[in-house]
């Protein structure tokens, strides 16, 4: 069997450890020739990524910076607040006005009603008819009606004008606007037929009694040019 020659012996010099490795990490990261291709092997000239230009150095890295989130600024945070309690106070104040409500005058006591509004009313809308002299009283007494006998007393309202001639009465049953009513009319002497007056109305306000009190005494063609 024949002995290894030495490379000493041979007179040839042996590579070293680094000229035997440089061969492969060269090839290993040399750049192909058919195309360009970056490599990592790191060199004294590359510029820092981060502080490198990116538009002059490709090398730079590419960062996106997110835009700030926008926050609702605290004046208009308030000022919402603010609207929202004024809607509430706004939205309480009408019902505290609806509530305080004046009542209407039909609610008011009978008696006051009828001396404070009706009476005033009734000389007003007869007074436009042309009477001018009419005189209206009001009190609680008995029906003076022919054949009518009874000695109960109800609120009447006793309205006559032309010295007396023309008289005519309303009749409230109950103390109450909204309870029973009649009427009764004559000239010179005592009347003999009690109405019944506004009996078909589901409420009775002030208008409507001195509407129906004005058409019936333009029924007897009393008012105007009667």
């Amino acid at each position: 069997m024949a002995e290894e020659t030495n490379h000493n012996e041979a007179g040839e010099v042996a590579p070293s450890t680094v000229d035997q490795q440089a061969p492969s990490v060269a090839e290993e990261h040399a750049p192909s020739t058919d195309s360009p291709e970056a490599t990592d092997i790191p060199t004294a000239n590359a510029p820092d990524p981060k502080a490198a230009n990116p538009e002059t150095n490709p090398n730079a890295a590419k960062t996106t910076t997110a835009a700030p989130k926008r926050e609702k600024p605290a004046g208009a945070a308030k000022a919402g607040a603010g609207d929202k309690a004024a809607a509430g106070e706004k939205g309480a104040a009408k019902a505290a006005a609806k509530k305080e409500k004046a009542p209407a005058l039909e609610d008011k006591p009978f008696a006051e009603f009828i001396q404070q509004d009706y009476l005033p009313a009734v000389q007003k809308a007869i007074a436009s008819q042309g009477v001018q002299d009419l005189q209206l009283n009001f009190a609680k007494q008995k029906i003076s009606v022919i054949g009518f006998d009874t000695n109960e007393e109800c609120w009447q309202i006793a309205g006559s004008w032309q010295n007396g001639l023309r008289q005519f009465n309303l009749y409230f049953t109950e103390e109450d606007i909204q309870g029973k009513k009649a009427f009764s009319c004559y000239e010179g002497k005592k009347p003999s037929t009690l109405e019944s007056f506004l009996i078909d109305e589901r409420k009775v306000t002030l208008d409507l009694l001195v509407y129906g009190l004005v058409q019936r005494l333009n029924g007897q063609k009393w008012l105007g040019r009667n």
